[in-house]
């Protein structure tokens, strides 16, 4: 009985670990996110994003799209922006995860919103899909 126990403790264990590591690994695509375009690295962000990745969002009740490409082209190497953003949940399974992070951006008195939405592909998460929107405050 003492063995039945361990051996579920071990692989209960197991599976936390392998949780958190996958996490961690979300986490890592979030983070060169956040921080390239808050410390202009372009390339860190290019790294977190799939190379198909478009950004959507409403203006005027419009749907518009923006190019990957385009966003991060407008990252200039070096340019520090005052961005501060903040991973608010992940959810995923298996190679799939959707995360919501915000962006206050003090400058502009504006609290962005973005739910992003990712795929694990050959061992790397990546951004696939971004929408977004804004708050404007005092």
């Amino acid at each position: 009985m003492k063995k039945i126990i361990l051996t579920v403790l071990f692989l209960i264990s197991v599976v936390n670990v392998n949780a958190q590591s996958e996490k961690e690994a979300i986490k890592k695509a979030l983070y060169d996110y956040i921080e390239g375009t808050a410390n202009g690295e372009p390339e860190r962000v290019q790294n977190a994003f799939h190379k198909d990745l478009n950004l959507y969002f409403v203006k005027n009740d419009e749907l518009n799209v923006w190019k990957g490409e385009k966003y991060i082209a407008n990252i200039k190497p070096g340019r520090k922006s005052n961005r501060i953003g903040k991973i608010i949940s992940i959810d995923y399974v298996n190679n799939a995860a959707m995360v919501k992070i915000e962006i206050d951006m003090p400058g502009a008195k504006r609290l962005y919103t973005d739910y992003l939405l990712l795929l694990k592909i050959k061992g790397k998460w990546k951004v696939l899909h971004k929408s977004f929107t804004y708050q404007s405050y005092k």
